[in-house]
């Protein structure tokens, strides 16, 4: 039978159980001392809980999908420590009556800023003059573009993308934005104008991304929007790697009309965090084995799939031409008080069954 909704926490019987995944040693102590009423554990993965928690405190690492919520009939409240919750199923939540809070709002500048780090950094070609040095020292070859005078293209201009604006702007940049929602009055105090995306896409020097994924955001920039751009445009994305088909910005990177990219994240994140060599041994032990039933074969052609999404990774990542950074846009010592502190709001307000809103903030 299907839940009509989020519930609240509400037992003076017993002690609320919180289980909090992938904290670092410092969080853990923060939150120890903040929630030290309640019962905590904490796991490095899903696969470790220990107990059946009624709050599961999560990072964007951390998939829930209906068959993870069917082993856990006692939660009542998921708090991410995102914004995003695009690694959350959402329907099956609603349906057994699991509320979801998410951080509204922890890394506006923090993410702004290291999106301008990536910005001045495939500009002006770091990663390649980092290793230009010895008898062919040349510079011609690591020779970088002035930001002055350049456009500047926003695929998403909310509270992170307007602080980039405030950013191009003090470098003496002309800033296009293209959004689902426009506000007239940002654009004119800070100095941007709203555009079609055929449009931004023709007139940037740069493309920097700061979209929520949806369905109709996903691989936004793909083989069609790689043909519309001006010959050598910069690709930055700090936002979510599937906005981007990594295929088709490989194939642009080759044929010049990508002069660079700094990535933040990546469309297979997950699969970055395993080695090409345990894929393929895992696979070879099998067939040693002697396994040869329907769920290995499976398991093999998911084997096969991951292996070739860690091919294509590494051929982006391994050009000169190309900055990335292991998903870590928000991690500064101030963003990450502020999720702790927001999180732990959360968590209160939900056991003193206040109203949650589960809807994040742009």
């Amino acid at each position: 039978m299907e839940n009509q909704g989020p519930t609240h926490y509400k037992s003076e019987e017993a002690i609320m159980k919180i289980c909090i995944i992938q904290a670092e040693p410092s969080e853990q102590q923060f939150l120890q001392q903040e929630l030290a009423e309640y019962e905590l554990h904490f796991a490095d993965k899903l696969e470790d809980i220990g107990t059946h928690p009624d709050v599961l405190s999560i990072f964007i690492h951390s998939r829930i999908d209906d068959a993870f919520l069917e082993l856990q009939p006692q939660l009542k409240l998921i708090a991410t420590r995102s914004t995003t919750l695009d690694h959350i199923d959402m329907e099956a939540c609603n349906r057994r009556g699991i509320a979801v809070r998410s951080v509204a709002s922890y890394g506006d500048y923090t993410v702004a800023e290291h999106a301008f780090a990536l910005i001045l950094a495939v500009a002006r070609r770091l990663r390649e003059a980092m290793t230009a040095r010895g008898n062919h020292f040349s510079y011609a070859d690591i020779r970088g573009m002035e930001l002055k005078g350049k456009t500047l293209g926003l695929i998403g201009a909310g509270r992170v993308g307007r602080h980039v604006v405030a950013l191009a702007r003090a470098f003496g940049m002309k800033v296009l934005a293209c959004d689902i929602r426009e506000d007239a009055d940002a654009a004119g105090s800070l100095g941007f104008r709203y555009v079609s995306l055929d449009e931004l896409l023709g007139e940037s020097h740069i493309l920097s991304l700061h979209a929520s994924l949806t369905p109709e955001s996903f691989h936004i920039l793909d083989r069609a929007a790689f043909a519309k751009c001006r010959p050598g445009v910069l690709v930055i994305n700090t936002a979510r790697g599937r906005l981007i088909d990594t295929a088709a910005l490989i194939e642009a990177l080759d044929v010049g009309v990508v002069g660079g990219a700094g990535l933040d994240v990546l469309g297979e994140e997950r699969v970055m965090r395993q080695k090409a060599t345990h894929i393929i041994t895992d696979q070879i032990t099998r067939r040693i084995r002697g396994e040869d039933c329907e769920e290995c074969r499976i398991g093999d052609r998911t084997r096969v799939q991951q292996f070739e999404k860690l091919i294509l990774l590494e051929d982006l990542l391994s050009r000169p031409n190309v900055v990335f950074t292991p998903h870590i846009a928000f991690n500064t010592v101030e963003a990450i008080e502020r999720i702790n502190r927001a999180t732990v709001e959360n968590i209160r307000e939900f056991a003193a069954g206040h109203p949650l809103n589960d809807l994040p903030h742009r």
